[in-house]
């Protein structure tokens, strides 16, 4: 395990340690939660940009199955 120092303005540290005690977590346990939920955030970013960089130029092809799919649903 790696350790990191950050340095905070002391208000916004006062304010962690605020929401991490209200939590009924210890600060570190907060720290590392947060950083799970972004690093989460920018794999789903990375992952979109990639399928919607593989789907560039494949417009027609996407309609065209979509309305494939809506002629398949008004036919039931």
């Amino acid at each position: 395990m790696a350790a990191l120092t950050v340095r905070l303005p002391d208000e916004k540290h006062r304010r962690l340690k605020a929401l991490a005690k209200s939590r009924g977590t210890p600060l570190n346990r907060l720290i590392d939660d947060m950083t799970t939920l972004i690093l989460a955030e920018f794999d789903a970013e990375t992952r979109f940009r990639l399928r919607a960089e593989r789907g560039t130029g494949k417009t027609e092809r996407g309609l065209a199955l979509l309305d494939k799919l809506d002629a398949h649903f008004d036919s039931k």
